[in-house]
């Protein structure tokens, strides 16, 4: 039972979790992108970026929010629609971990100078059984073949002002994450010749290094293939991601630099990470790392370097000996190195980073240490962001903000997340054109407050199997803890704690 657990336990980790969680956030709809598992593309798939809802009970990632089915009804009133169309990179050469062609979703806003890469997000796998069970379970990360032809996007990759106010209008391009490498690989393309996906499938799984992992090149072809499309004229490029795809962003972000500028582009390459900024696990592991499913995620990304021939900075390579490059995956590591603007969403009670320890909101039972830990990330957080120039962390139980179509109900004292953007913005374009930036546009948000759920609006918790709002002190009655012991009294009425716990958001 204790080894059964422990796969499970992987398996979150590539967000593939068979609904481990019985709590989750509200408004968390499942994802339309039924052609997954497909062997043909399907026509159209709405997506929220970085997750796929509705393979949560299958077994696939979760943590996201599907879009609405506002397509067809948007171009029936002729107004914008999030279609983004697939085209496949121009370097055959560069791949998916199978070996069919990696590529990206592009919708063009002809004239605009704003371009928006997004990398999606899903964890990695480092190993033979990993990599096998990823397959198994979600293909899409590891292969083209079931893509959708055309994909609509949420939040910050919608096309309509009123759900996204401030990059509406600018070119959006999707990637899709099929190399399970935290977007570092630069390994090699397989030697075999292509074979019918049915072969590929039979044989999957006689060894790890069969795959390429290429996350970091496929970064780079798109960005060449962008070129004629107008992104060396561009005025502003933002690589987001969100989950290990903001992790990507961080690992990243130098090269898209660099490359533009040999490219003669003059735009100015800026960063956006959200649910990416992960800490070191506290959980003791097997020391025998690979040959159980029991690594810790340094560990794991130890192993998985090599395998997939992973790239990080250079500059915060220097930093460390051979065989440590794995701490440049930590963004409080890595920030201090980078030269170009990043703006880090962190929720600062991040669910993945509690499931790494083992810590379920909403599971059978939950120890006061576990609760302790819980209250000891929010501070830990805190400090690894305090000399983040440009940060919004709100003390909530969620992961990934940027896709999701409410996004604009976020509020750190009292600013929203898009504003909050808008205002780094401006004071980037402010310094750039050597001009004061303006005063009460903040960009460094972090909740006061010391409470998970204690920012009014969090996204509220949800009993998936009743679909019942429910309060931080009925969650933590239900796993077993007493109120009492916590600080919180026992005989008031749970809304009231609630809204004590609220207080400081």
């Amino acid at each position: 039972m204790r080894f059964l657990g422990q796969i499970v336990f992987l398996l979150f980790l590539c967000e593939i979790s068979n609904g481990a969680t019985k709590v989750k956030t509200s408004k968390k709809s499942t994802h339309a992108s039924q052609a997954s598992n497909a062997v043909q593309p399907s026509p159209v798939a709405h997506i929220s970026a970085g997750s796929v809802s509705n393979n949560r009970a299958a077994g696939g990632p979760g943590g996201g929010e599907s879009t609405r089915d506002g397509a067809a009804g948007a171009q029936a009133a002729k107004q914008p629609t999030d279609e983004m169309r697939l085209h496949f990179l121009k370097n055959a050469h560069v791949t998916c971990n199978d070996g069919t062609p990696a590529g990206f979703y592009l919708k063009e806003n002809r004239g605009s100078r704003r371009w928006l890469l997004f990398l999606e997000g899903g964890w990695f796998c480092y190993s033979k059984e990993t990599c096998d069970s990823r397959y198994q379970n979600i293909p899409r990360l590891m292969s083209s073949s079931g893509w959708p032809l055309t994909k609509s996007g949420s939040g910050i990759l919608s096309s309509q002002v009123a759900e996204n106010p401030y990059w509406h209008n600018a070119n959006i391009i999707f990637i899709p994450y099929c190399s399970s490498d935290v977007w570092s690989g630069t390994g090699p393309v397989p030697t075999p010749a292509p074979k019918p996906r049915q072969v590929r499938e039979k044989e999957r799984g006689r060894n790890a290094t069969e795959n390429a992992f290429m996350g970091s090149l496929i970064i780079r072809e798109v960005v060449k293939d962008l070129v004629p499309k107008g992104m060396k004229q561009a005025k502003v490029v933002m690589l987001s991601g969100e989950s290990a795809g903001g992790t990507g962003v961080l690992l990243n972000i130098e090269r898209v630099a660099s490359q533009l500028e040999q490219l003669g582009a003059e735009a100015q390459v800026r960063g956006l990470v959200d649910s990416g900024w992960f800490l070191e696990s506290k959980h003791q592991r097997s020391p025998n790392c690979p040959e159980t499913v029991t690594c810790s995620p340094e560990d794991a990304i130890k192993v998985g370097l090599r395998m997939w021939n992973g790239m990080v900075p250079e500059r915060c390579r220097r930093l460390y000996k051979k065989g440590e490059e794995w701490q440049c995956f930590f963004g409080h590591k890595l920030y201090s190195t980078l030269t170009s603007p990043l703006f880090v969403v962190q929720w600062l009670f991040d669910e993945e980073q509690l499931k790494v320890e083992n810590i379920y909101m909403g599971g059978q039972h939950m120890s006061e240490e576990q609760w302790q830990y819980i209250q000891n990330l929010g501070r830990e957080l805190k400090n690894s962001l305090r000399d983040v120039t440009a940060v919004f962390a709100p003390s909530c139980l969620s992961h990934t903000a940027i896709t999701k179509s409410n996004w604009m109900t976020f509020q750190v004292k009292g600013t929203s997340l898009p504003r909050a953007l808008h205002c780094w913005d401006r004071s980037l374009e402010a310094t750039r054109n050597n001009r004061t930036p303006s005063k009460g546009c903040p960009f460094h948000l972090v909740d006061s407050c010391q409470w998970p759920q204690c920012n009014p609006t969090c996204p509220a918790l949800v009993n998936e199997a009743t679909q019942q709002k429910l309060t931080l002190p009925q969650i933590l009655v239900a796993m077993g803890l007493d109120l009492r012991k916590l600080g919180l009294n026992p005989q008031g009425d749970v809304n009231v704690l609630a809204s004590v716990v609220s207080n400081g958001g």
